[in-house]
């Protein structure tokens, strides 16, 4: 696998890519993690999707540097991202990294998530917590949820995925313009869009990466929301080995 990129080359490189933070309810954490992605990405266009907060998470992100785009109503994680996506195509971004904007994700993974991008081993790079970086820990059923569709994605894709829900991911311009069509989901893009791009023809790799635990925002595991979202990720998986899209 690629080495990660020194400080030299990733400043350099920055210049070709874009950023794609999605956001709701993130005015206590986006501004942090603004600084810290422009500080490895400095010349990178930084973008923060606002899925509709009630906060300031918008005007706080638009004052730390980022392009913001907001969105007119709540929509959902995933449609907040494809937003970034079709912002990046426009620009015409060779590369797109994204990331959560509540800190989950620590920006000093990004020289290595980007190297196998930039070396053109690979068309997705997938950060993973569990490669042996730092000491994230699951809680339970999570863990239990991690490792079931982990083990669907490894088997549909005939490869080792260990962490087909991380949100921390980057992608060259095939890729993301993938993501751009019909086949990405406006909430959950997890383990099917894992198995849509391995099935559309793309390269995927997974990358050792930092993360800690998110402690704010909005999340999927409070409520009946792990039920509905289990069953979600079960019919999307379902409906993605039926289809046949191909990647450009």
């Amino acid at each position: 696998m690629a080495e990660p990129l020194s400080a030299q080359a990733l400043a350099e490189a920055s210049r070709q890519g874009v950023v794609v933070i999605p956001a709701y309810r993130e005015a206590a954490n986006i501004r942090q993690v603004v600084e810290e992605v422009r500080h490895w990405l400095p010349h990178a266009t930084v973008v923060v999707v606002d899925d509709r907060s009630p906060d300031a998470t918008a005007a706080i992100a638009r004052e730390a540097g980022a392009v913001v785009l907001s969105l007119p109503i709540n929509l959902g994680d995933g449609a907040a991202r494809q937003t970034g996506f079709k912002y990046a195509d426009r620009l015409g971004a060779q590369w797109v990294v994204q990331l959560d904007g509540d800190g989950q994700h620590r920006p000093e993974s990004i020289p290595a998530l980007l190297a196998p991008i930039l070396a053109g081993e690979a068309d997705l790079a997938i950060g993973s917590r569990f490669l042996g970086v730092g000491d994230y820990k699951a809680q339970l059923g999570r863990r239990i949820g991690m490792r079931i569709f982990a083990a669907l994605a490894s088997w549909a894709t005939g490869q080792r995925i260990t962490d087909p829900t991380s949100g921390f991911r980057a992608m060259n311009r095939r890729a993301y313009r993938f993501f751009c069509g019909t086949v990405y989901p406006q909430q959950y893009p997890d383990a099917d869009v894992l198995i849509a791009a391995h099935r559309a023809g793309l390269r995927l790799v997974e990358v050792p990466v930092l993360m800690c635990q998110s402690t704010t925002g909005q999340t999927i595991h409070a409520g009946l929301r792990p039920i509905y979202y289990v069953y979600k990720m079960m019919l999307s998986i379902f409906v993605t080995m039926l289809r046949a899209d191909r990647a450009e």
